[in-house]
């Protein structure tokens, strides 16, 4: 019998996968930089943890289960199988109330985030840096980071920014799908600019870098990623993109952008949203995303890339990536297709190791920014 490439590449990683499933990711931790279970839980459960059982699969669940749920991806027990070993849990509110009270339901995220993590404190760790995440890693908890995604949440104040830091926030990303008063979202795109980044908005991103809060791209204008890398001393990254080349959404990353990524030192974390990794959703697969890593790394390298799926956050996964489990089908997968590219060590990379170094580095600007102050 005669097996064709593609049926042959399924026995592979069938064959990989029920002997290893990623072994490399129970030696470096898989870091996402993107979940939006926390809006979930303010959606289904106005913030009541009560009516959330993380501890327990809800994949049938007639709340929480992806039938009932069409964003509803994640739990403990298939985080642990997709071997998630660091995770940033996104305080997010809707555009529509910017200039009313963004900033009092960012905190209530924020709040419940840190609610949560207390709560199943016996499998999570509340981290705020680096070592945070290396040693949840080493004592087998999950990372648990705070990311703000939209700038509008900071009221376009700097002390709120700080705040927002204090309250262990580790990265916030410049706009969501609404401009702030200075800086452009990524749908101006499909008509024109309207304020780019401004310099008020540049102001914003060299307080982050002196805060030592990551700078994410997502969401921007393909102007102000470009504005951002060149106003950041630190390396910036994308916390849930893909690669525009690849599927031509204004919410993926640009080639020119791409290299310019390089040059800053920072990473791409892969968004796996179907309407992001292929124009037509419902055809939408685990393949897609390999490519969408691969053309980063052709363009950007091998360090500049990473994993943020955006699971709760969409309304649809490829297949091959229905939920938070998955996460080893696609590094067996990277691996089958091409050996030579996807050894152990730069799957380690892909896992987390380049988000470590874009982290750290960040947090040196921020030390050297302390150390100048006392001078």
């Amino acid at each position: 019998m005669k097996l064709d490439a593609g049926l042959f590449l399924i026995l592979c990683i069938t064959l990989l996968s029920s002997t290893t499933r990623s072994h490399v990711l129970d030696e470096a931790p898989l870091i996402d930089g993107h979940n939006d279970l926390p809006y979930n839980l303010y959606k289904l459960t106005e913030n009541n943890l009560d009516k959330y059982n993380f501890e327990k699969n809800l994949t049938n669940d007639p709340v929480w289960g992806s039938k009932y749920c069409k964003s509803c991806f994640t739990d403990l027990p298939r985080l642990r199988a997709g071997k998630v070993a660091a995770q940033f849990w996104v305080a997010y509110v809707d555009c529509k109330v910017q200039y009313k009270d963004a900033l009092a339901k960012t905190i209530e995220q924020i709040d419940v985030i840190k609610r949560f993590a207390k709560r199943y404190q016996n499998y999570l760790h509340l981290a705020t840096s680096t070592a945070d995440i290396t040693n949840a890693f080493a004592s087998g908890k999950i990372a648990s980071l705070i990311g703000v995604e939209g700038g509008h949440s900071m009221d376009s104040r700097l002390g709120v920014l700080r705040m927002l830091y204090d309250l262990g926030a580790r990265y916030m990303t410049l706009t969501h799908a609404c401009n702030t008063p200075w800086a452009d979202n990524s749908y101006v795109d499909d008509s024109k600019p309207v304020h780019n980044l401004t310099a008020f908005g540049r102001l914003v991103v060299r307080e982050m870098n002196r805060l030592g809060m990551l700078v994410d791209l997502s969401h921007v204008s393909h102007n102000v990623m470009n504005q951002a890398i060149d106003a950041s001393v630190a390396p910036i990254f994308f916390s849930h993109s893909s690669a525009y080349a690849v599927r031509n959404h204004n919410r993926n990353v640009q080639d020119s952008t791409l290299r310019k990524v390089k040059e800053n030192r920072g990473v791409v974390m892969v968004n796996f949203a179907s309407n992001f990794v292929n124009s037509d959703p419902l055809q939408a697969s685990i393949e897609d995303v390999a490519k969408h890593i691969n053309h980063i790394v052709n363009v950007a390298g091998i360090n500049s890339v990473g994993i943020g799926a955006d699971y709760d956050g969409v309304s649809s996964m490829p297949k091959g990536l229905e939920d938070v489990s998955k996460y080893p089908d696609l590094f067996d997968l990277l691996q089958a297709q091409n050996a030579s590219r996807w050894t152990n060590e730069n799957l380690k990379l892909l896992a987390g190791g380049n988000f470590l170094r874009v982290f750290q580095e960040v947090e040196n600007v921020c030390s050297e920014y302390t150390t100048s102050m006392f001078k």
